[in-house]
């Protein structure tokens, strides 16, 4: 039965395979699409396809009439169900999709023959002839056969008989001869014979190995295409959403620092003249002077977002850069030095995905050289629904060429946003669109969180960095980096958009070792003290039982 639908792409030479499992799908050159297709044949961007599934199969929903679609080469309409090995195509574009259904099928070749050994029955039945007893019987009649001449006939007979005798010896000695090189001749075709047979079962034998390994490469890339919809519904809901506010206090007394306020500012005499702004009023120049604790200016105040995962017992591990903002933030590290500043956390929560309320997050432990961060919920709180991501221990599955996955909330809310229909973003954006917490509150109420997911390759590595191509964006720091053994190889700290293949990961050994600063245990270790408390127990009770009185 499919699961989902893989679409092949061929825009001119360029060519592109992907794989949905969604209900809907979306094509064209809208960002918003599933599918986007960047093409010079259109000035304006839309949706030129969209897909519906019904059941286990997908329909063609709605098509831009403009683009001349065909399907199969015929007409294409509504409510068409795509079956295998159909091709939409657009000369307009130049564009063509041929779509596949996903099914897993496994082939097993089974070859077991015994091959018959022609030239050892031949050679038998030489042999046998050979040794036959008729050849003794004739023997003895000749040696009795030639005494009785000796004895009945003349000399001069015997004579001739002794010329034939030697004639017919010379005979039989010229047909065991010719029989002798007959029989060496059969044994040399039998060797050759046995050669050839030699030959093609290390033939056979390296068919039946490439047949192999050609059904373990379909394997394979069947794991491979379905690794990332796996991890997606395995440990998805265990990706969470990292929002926090910080202000800046000043260091000796603990007050908010606030931007001067400008209704208390006085324009030099000696300056400029005061501008006009666009919409003709005077605007005086902004105001020369530091951050305050008095007056009523508005707070320094700033928010942010990032991606952690959980990693059991509530402990949820992402970048350092996350958790402290400020410390990456040249503009707020030269704000903090020239007031006398610190940051201040005043809310930091997490959102996972299927969970309407935040969970209050506080910072555990911090890494110094590599960026990582280890912070914390409140263990009574986790639910059973949030998933324990597994942490790759052995290097083998960390190699340049392997796949990887990565989850995340790039973009944090507006990739949330992009995800809904147009009209509910601008219903809920007229709504919540000044308060960054009421929309989340929002989304998380309406299930609407869900982490973004990629598919890459390691395009290069070292002890300390794992270069990947799997596409994130901001937001995304923090993410787990999956192998394909299915568990955390890395943790994501570095998005560069100026090259995909340069996203960077921490390996996640570092992590560990952050983790068990912090106080974590592996599930390995909670799994052995749980059982040595249960063994404890199990003595004390009994001991209790004989010790009891009579």
């Amino acid at each position: 039965m499919a699961s989902g639908i893989i679409i092949h792409v061929n825009v001119g030479k360029e060519k592109r395979t992907e794989l949905f499992t969604e209900e809907r799908i979306r094509i064209g050159s809208d960002e918003t699409c599933d599918l986007q297709i960047r093409t010079n044949k259109l000035e304006a961007d839309g949706v030129w396809l969209e897909l519906h599934r019904e059941g286990t199969e997908y329909r063609l929903i709605e098509f831009n009439k403009t683009l001349d679609f065909t399907l199969n080469e015929k007409p294409i309409r509504r409510f068409k169900p795509i079956e295998d090995g159909d091709i939409i195509n657009s000369q307009l574009l130049e564009i063509s999709f041929s779509f596949f259904a996903l099914v897993t099928q496994t082939s097993i070749i089974t070859t077991n023959r015994e091959q018959r050994h022609v030239a050892q029955f031949i050679e038998e039945a030489a042999l046998e002839s050979a040794s036959s007893p008729k050849k003794d019987e004739a023997k003895a009649f000749l040696r009795e056969f030639v005494r009785e001449l000796f004895r009945e006939i003349s000399w001069t007979t015997k004579l001739i008989i002794l010329v034939l005798s030697i004639g017919f010896l010379s005979g039989i000695l010229y047909l065991g001869f010719g029989f002798y090189r007959e029989l060496k001749e059969n044994r040399e075709v039998s060797q050759q014979q046995n050669e050839t047979i030699k030959r093609l079962e290390e033939k056979l034998a390296l068919n039946n190995e490439q047949i192999g390994n050609i059904d373990k490469t379909n394997k394979d890339i069947i794991k491979t295409v379905s690794l990332a919809p796996n991890l997606r519904v395995e440990y998805g809901n265990g990706i969470c959403l990292i929002v926090g506010v910080y202000d800046l206090v000043d260091r000796k007394t603990g007050k908010t620092l606030r931007y001067p306020d400008p209704t208390a500012y006085s324009p030099d005499p000696y300056e400029p003249a005061p501008t006009i702004n666009e919409e003709g009023f005077s605007q005086p120049p902004p105001p020369t002077t530091g951050l305050t604790t008095e007056g009523s200016g508005t707070p320094v105040e700033y928010d942010f977002i990032g991606t952690g995962f959980h990693a059991g017992g509530g402990y949820i591990v992402t970048n350092r850069h996350v958790l402290q903002p400020w410390q990456e933030d040249d503009m707020i590290k030269q704000m903090m030095k020239q007031s006398n500043g610190k940051a201040r956390i005043k809310r930091l929560v997490v959102y996972f995905p299927n969970f309407p309320q935040s969970f209050p997050l506080k910072i555990q432990q911090t890494g110094g050289r590599e960026d990582l961060g280890i912070a914390i919920i409140d263990p009574n709180l986790v639910s059973p629904d949030i998933p324990v991501l597994p942490l790759e221990t052995s290097d083998d599955s960390v190699a340049i060429g392997k796949t990887v996955v990565t989850m995340g909330y790039p973009n944090g809310p507006d990739r949330l946003l992009a995800m809904v229909d147009d009209s509910e973003a601008k219903s809920i954006n007229a709504r919540f669109g000044n308060s960054r917490q009421s929309l989340l509150n929002y989304l998380a109420q309406n299930k609407k969180i869900v982490p973004l997911t990629t598919q890459g390759a390691i395009t290069d590595l070292d002890t300390r960095r794992i270069v990947h191509d799997a596409k994130t964006a901001e937001g995304g720091s923090g993410a787990p980096l999956f192998g394909q053994s299915g568990k955390v190889i890395g943790v994501n700290f570095g998005v560069f958009t100026e090259s995909n293949a340069a996203n960077m990961a921490v390996p996640i050994k570092f992590a560990v070792e952050l983790l068990k600063i912090a106080g974590w245990k592996s599930p390995e270790e909670i799994q052995a003290q749980q059982n040595t408390q249960t063994q404890t127990a199990s003595a004390n009770t009994n001991t209790a039982v004989e010790t009891k009185p009579q």
